[in-house]
């Protein structure tokens, strides 16, 4: 009975970047409310750090006009290293919430029933190690960026399955990096197209009167979870901890 009911289980997809993202397609189409709730989720914390900080965004444009083309001093501005400091934390706080998704992307690629509350799954479940791997990739992507920005595109392929890694693996910041990059090398051109083509529709909503992206930015983290079903296989159960 056993085997008829693994044989009844979806399945992932393919594994080359068309097929990754197709299934992303059909697994963002049942779990995209839950993205959008996400999405308004961090906003709105976001919202509260220019007040708790103290910081007026209005020094920042008399900054800028006053510096006359040249690099503005942004650091003299009153409050503004409190106001990065608390913005960065709310980023850092936002992963395992987007963590939550790809749970949510999972019961729903296993027909299984999904509640609100799973979508804070990461707060609950390898809190620290999530964080330290967002702080890490974050810190890899901004020096990639200073270098020239063509090097942010080839290194995010690397990190395509840490996410994914960290919340069925149960692993640790390092051991997901050390797996990520490893199936990543092996496969580089297929994560190169699906980290490329998933950014690319991820931004589309930004064409859609800019509020379109509220609807289409959390689209990459499903593309994350279908990537990990592909090379990884079917994500197994988690034994969530209360």
């Amino acid at each position: 009975m056993d085997t008829l009911e693994e044989f009844d289980q979806p399945t992932g997809p393919e594994k080359s970047a068309g097929a990754i993202i197709s299934h992303a397609f059909e697994m963002y189409k049942g779990v995209f409310l839950y993205a959008i709730a996400a999405v308004l989720i961090s906003f709105a914390v976001s919202l509260l750090v220019q007040p708790i900080s103290g910081f007026n965004s209005a020094d920042m444009m008399e900054e800028i006009k006053s510096s006359e083309g040249s690099f503005p001093n942004l650091w003299s501005i009153p409050r503004f290293g409190l106001y990065s400091g608390l913005s960065g934390l709310v980023s850092l706080l936002s992963a395992p919430l987007y963590v939550g998704l790809i749970y949510i992307t999972n019961k729903y690629n296993l027909q299984e029933s999904i509640r609100f509350s799973d979508l804070f799954i990461g707060f609950r479940q390898n809190f620290l190690n999530i964080i330290l791997y967002s702080l890490i990739t974050s810190i890899l992507m901004v020096i990639s960026a200073m270098l020239c920005f063509l090097p942010v595109f080839l290194i995010l392929p690397f990190f395509l399955l840490g996410y994914p890694i960290l919340l069925f693996e149960n692993a640790s910041f390092s051991e997901a990096l050390g797996k990520s990059f490893s199936i990543a090398k092996e496969n580089y051109g297929t994560f190169l197209g699906s980290s490329f083509l998933g950014l690319l529709i991820s931004a589309a909503g930004i064409f859609l009167c800019g509020i379109g992206i509220v609807f289409t930015m959390l689209f990459y983290l499903v593309v994350m979870y279908s990537a990990y079903c592909a090379f990884c296989g079917r994500p197994r159960p988690i034994m969530v901890k209360i």
